[in-house]
């Protein structure tokens, strides 16, 4: 592509590289390709010179090139649950069709990244919960047009490299376990919240005593798909009240604990072929933390073994909230 100034008489079919002013509210605006009636409009308002861009042979212009590169990540839009938007000043976006969770192939999305400087995708992290309509990836052509030798190469490494997880599971099943003085049902708005992001309604909620059998009983008369414990007692050891109470039900707790803060008091179990998280206290508090990770990614049909969480501690500081009883850094 050749970029620069040149006389208005050789403009002619050229890419307007900057919007000018052609006097009161008319414009001439940048990307425009140049047309006998635009230099004739120019010339009235006194300009002879204009900056242009001109594609030169194997260039391919910002419009079909973004719209290309949207076409092999996105080959399937309804299977990979994304919607592409139609090409405006070299950008195409990609948005999530529904409540979901954001996957991404960030080796194929980082090769796309290093082909050329002037074909650029930004995206939303890994595992980014999403809404309806909510922006995935943003595809930016920057110059007025790129070589289609750097396109192709691109559109190569891109197949299918992201898509929305959907929601999976059938219901969410909530119980809340008290004890005196405790803070009772207090969160129960904040999860249903968190549930109905996903086009979901949370169960009736049960409420019973902090007590290991009253909780296992609970737990085994369940019929939700995954079940959400909030205990009136912070989780401390992974022999606690709610965590053993799992086992008395005849299910097996996978994992306690993660490097999430917060969300730190997390623990995460099967009963038969259903789905037990107990949530850390911080859960009755709408602001993010672990368990909303968790929580999305389950609710999604997503993979969230031992190894996952682990891999969750980078990046897995999260911002302080009021709620905390204790700040994280002395005063």
């Amino acid at each position: 592509m050749k970029f620069g100034t040149i006389d208005l008489a050789q403009a002619k079919g050229a890419i307007l590289a900057h919007s000018v002013s052609l006097g009161g509210r008319k414009r001439l605006r940048k990307g425009r390709i140049l047309s006998p009636e635009d230099i004739a409009a120019l010339e009235s308002a006194g300009i002879h010179h204009v900056t242009v861009a001109r594609l030169e042979a194997g260039d391919v212009i910002e419009n079909d090139a973004a719209q290309a590169l949207a076409a092999a990540i996105v080959p399937d839009p309804g299977g990979q649950g994304i919607r592409v938007t139609e090409p405006f000043t070299g950008r195409v976006n990609l948005l999530a069709e529904g409540p979901g969770v954001a996957v991404l192939n960030v080796a194929a999305l980082e090769a796309i990244n290093r082909v050329h400087p002037m074909i650029t995708l930004a995206t939303v992290p890994p595992f980014q919960q999403m809404s309806a309509g909510g922006m995935m990836a943003t595809i930016k052509i920057i110059s007025y047009g790129v070589p289609r030798v750097a396109l192709l190469e691109a559109c190569a490494l891109a197949d299918r490299s992201m898509r929305l997880a959907r929601p999976a599971i059938g219901s969410v099943g909530l119980i809340i376990t008290e004890i005196a003085g405790g803070a009772g049902s207090k969160g129960r708005s904040a999860i249903a919240a968190r549930v109905a992001a996903f086009g979901m309604t949370l169960s009736e909620p049960v409420v019973i005593a902090h007590d290991e059998g009253a909780l296992a009983k609970a737990l085994g008369e369940s019929t939700d798909e995954l079940m959400l414990i909030l205990n009136g007692s912070a989780t401390s050891d992974i022999d606690d009240v709610a965590p053993a109470a799992l086992r008395r039900a005849g299910g097996q707790v996978d994992r306690f604990g993660m490097p999430v803060d917060p969300g730190n008091l997390l623990f995460i179990g099967r009963l038969m072929d259903r789905t037990v998280i107990g949530l850390p206290g911080c859960a009755r508090s709408p602001a993010l933390n672990g368990a909303d990770w968790v929580l999305s990614r389950i609710i999604c049909g997503l993979d969230v073994s031992g190894d996952v969480i682990a891999g969750m501690g980078v990046g897995g500081l999260l911002k302080e909230i009021p709620a905390r009883p204790q700040p994280r850094a002395g005063k």
